[in-house]
């Protein structure tokens, strides 16, 4: 079999479409003669129903169809030919799931292939987010301009993909004087610190004068352009193509009416562009991202004159080599719309928005320094205290930080003890139930996919905790490559988990967490173990304890259901006021985990570095007789290893960043993985992959800057954990 010339994962074939739908949604749809509909059971044991306008589907009989169930397999299908032209509505149930139960619904597959693809013509947009204002079709190679009021939401929509749109904004008030002032941006890089704004605290254009204009409320691709010029005449005439239509040529017609100075090429924002800057500081670009009905949500922050092109170049990768139309609406101010930025877990996956975590109405009320981590929002510090006081109350008192976007996976069935084991690097058949484990998940070649924590609930019941939505995709993957009988559904949703950290943590919790005698008191929980327990005596909301954390404090997990996350807050927060009590941002736990040697997922380790050079070594169960992906490299690795996790402690105050070179004289030996400054130690201090040769403790390096060798930091090998090595906090 010959492979293709080109890889396109997650594009769909001519005349098929795809929709994922959710639990508790449906999607409608109209099918015609020779159409084939095929619902999937992605992840097993979720029932959908299946409604037809008509009776159309031969042999199913009438219908309403109930398909799937409690214990369908993963990636069940069913599928109908359809005999006549029908709708088709497909219902997704969903529920609760309680924190001590392994249930979670889960999204349904539907795809359909047309016995002939839909005639060229008007493209399918996506539904509109609320009724607009202003319906505009930016058709190819043109633009268009509008007006906009302040507080409207502008939504700018890639209609077939792979587009480039060039955005301007003026004020409107501004222009009616005679003064124009435009969307800047390199005055936004400036501002914002960034090569453009998204979603979050860093999230305005601001024009000439340093004033606000737009504000980015969703992003669906996250990969624009604010280097260069919209296209220009020059641009195609130095190419060889004179008399081409241009972006900029196009802005200065649609301006006309609002007395807008022509100009030879505009600064403008480009949307879905392509490019980035190579390491030799050339500007380079390749096709775009973007997906059909892929947009950008902006919200005006005066009123403005806006105006918006669909890119012509098509003489380059810049549109996928075939312009396209983009598509502009305009909803009211009164409507609000939810900050979000899109993710797929796979390119074949739907994209995902932003979540908020059942958490967040009471932490946002303390900080609106908020960044977007994993798929939620999460706050960096707090208004209150700052990342150093956060710091100083988790060492000293007990603070509390959401770390719901913890993915979580329930692995159940007869099998499930056999996937376990042949997926982590940890003999799980020692653990025992109501214990947890910190391992790691490695690829074929020894590479770390993930760090985890595996709960186990029973025989044949486990939690896996990881940080990757994918690490549910690949458990499935291996349980199918294994042939096990076993389900895997991610369960993030259902559960949601409160880390309270520092040494009082357990007195703010003693009178609060209620265990069966079947279960540990929480004065019993020893560390890594768990117990299914209930808030303030047995009929408070249900909860799972675990004693764990990524501090190296004392500390506990809370998990509960999202929607009984505020009332586990405030209970928390009463108790702990007594005991100094503060909330913990993620630029303080930065700070804690370095100090105490634990590792983050893309800068201790990747999919190409195994856990002895992350420095997890302890977690790799080599003299078990049980086998797992990965297994016979890390044997080879461990055999001969090329590179060590060693703690660095530097000269004076300047830190070392994630990334910098280490050298021994002039040749590199390793690169910092993580860095920062010790209140606790009053030291600069750092962790970094080294050649094992200058990994021995005492050995004298030097941190690069610069280009590496125009500027050193002294550094010394030193052991770590740099705070507390033997781990007695945790352990107390």
């Amino acid at each position: 079999m010959t492979r293709p010339r080109l890889l396109l994962p997650g594009r769909l074939e001519p005349g098929t479409e795809q929709h994922f739908v959710r639990p508790g949604a449906s999607v409608s749809l109209g099918l015609c003669a020779g159409d084939e509909l095929t619902v999937v059971d992605i992840d097993g044991r979720q029932a959908a129903t299946v409604c037809f306008a008509d009776a159309p589907a031969g042999g199913h009989g009438d219908g309403p169809f109930e398909l799937f169930g409690a214990w369908s397999p993963p990636g069940a299908v069913e599928t109908f030919a359809i005999e006549g032209d029908t709708a088709v509505t497909v219902v997704v149930p969903g529920g609760r799931m309680d924190v001590n139960a392994q249930n979670p619904p889960s999204s349904v597959r539907v795809v359909i292939r047309r016995a002939e693809p839909r005639p060229a013509g008007e493209p399918t947009l996506p539904a509109p987010l609320a009724d607009p204002v202003i319906d505009l079709r930016v058709h190819s190679s043109t633009a268009e301009s509008y007006e906009v009021k302040a507080g409207q939401w502008v939504q700018i929509i890639d209609v077939e993909g792979q587009q480039c749109s060039d955005l301007l904004a003026f004020d409107a008030r501004r222009l009616q004087d005679g003064v124009e002032r435009g969307l800047d941006p390199t005055a936004t890089r400036t501002f914002m610190g960034a090569l453009y704004p998204g979603p979050g605290l860093s999230s305005k254009y601001v024009d000439t004068d340093f004033q606000p204009l737009l504000e980015v409320v969703r992003d669906t691709v996250g990969r624009h352009d604010t280097f260069g010029l919209a296209c220009t005449a020059k641009y195609y005439e130095d190419l060889g193509y004179p008399g081409h239509v241009n972006c900029s040529d196009n802005f200065n017609a649609a301006l006309d009416p609002f007395a807008v100075a022509a100009r030879r090429g505009w600064p403008a924002v480009n949307l879905w562009y392509n490019t980035t800057v190579s390491p030799t500081n050339a500007i380079t670009l390749d096709e775009p991202w973007s997906r059909p009905g892929d947009y950008v949500l902006l919200r005006a922050l005066t009123d403005l004159v806006m105006s918006s092109s669909a890119c012509p170049d098509d003489v380059n990768a810049t549109n996928g080599w075939n312009p396209t139309d983009i598509h502009v609406r305009v909803y009211p101010a009164e409507r609000t719309f939810s900050r979000a930025i899109a993710r797929r877990t796979t390119p074949a996956t739907a994209p995902v928005l932003t979540e908020e975590t059942g958490f967040m109405p009471r932490w946002h009320q303390l900080t609106r320094r908020v960044t977007e981590y994993r798929g939620y929002w999460l706050p960096t510090s707090f208004s209150t205290d700052g990342a150093v006081e956060e710091y100083w109350a988790c060492r000293e008192r007990a603070v509390v930080m959401d770390l719901s976007p913890l993915r979580k996976f329930e692995i159940t069935g007869p099998d499930a003890e056999a996937l376990v084991q042949a997926t982590v690097t940890r003999d799980i058949r020692k653990l025992a139930v109501g214990q947890v484990v910190y391992t790691a998940m490695c690829n074929d070649h020894g590479g770390m996919m993930d760090d985890a924590t595996v709960f186990r609930l029973g025989e044949d019941l486990f939690r896996f905790v990881g940080g990757e939505p994918y690490d549910g995709v690949w458990l499935r993957q291996q349980a199918e490559r294994l042939g096990l009988r076993v389900w895997v559904k991610d369960s993030t949703d259902h559960l949601h988990n409160l880390a309270v950290q520092g040494p009082a943590s357990r007195d703010v919790l003693r009178e609060l967490i209620w265990t069966a005698p079947a279960q540990p008191s929480l004065d019993e929980l020893a560390w890594f173990r768990f117990a299914v327990a209930r808030l303030d005596g047995p009929d408070g909301l249900p909860l799972v304890v675990s004693r764990t954390g990524y501090t190296g404090e004392l500390g506990y997990e809370l998990w509960c259901h999202p929607s009984d996350a505020v009332e586990l807050w405030d209970a928390v927060w009463a108790a702990g006021q007594p005991h100094g009590l503060r909330p913990l941002g993620l630029d303080a736990l930065d700070v804690l985990r370095i100090e105490a040697g634990l590792v983050f997922a893309g800068y201790e380790f990747d999919d190409t570095i195994d856990p002895y050079e992350a420095g997890i070594g302890f977690t790799v169960a080599l003299s078990s007789p049980e086998d797992f992906v990965g297994k016979a490299a890390l044997e080879r690795r461990h055999a001969h290893p090329q590179r060590a996790l060693v703690g660095l402690l530097l000269e004076g105050n300047e830190t070392a960043g994630h990334g910098d070179c280490v050298h021994l004289g002039r040749p590199q030996v390793g690169v910092v993985t993580s860095g920062c400054r010790s209140p606790s130690l009053r030291a600069n201090i750092a962790l970094a992959r080294v050649n094992v040769e200058y990994s021995e403790l005492a050995t004298e390096l030097e941190v690069g800057k610069l280009d590496g060798h125009q500027k050193r930091i002294p550094a010394t090998v030193v052991r770590f954990p740099f705070y507390d090595p033997e781990k007695a906090r945790p352990r107390a």
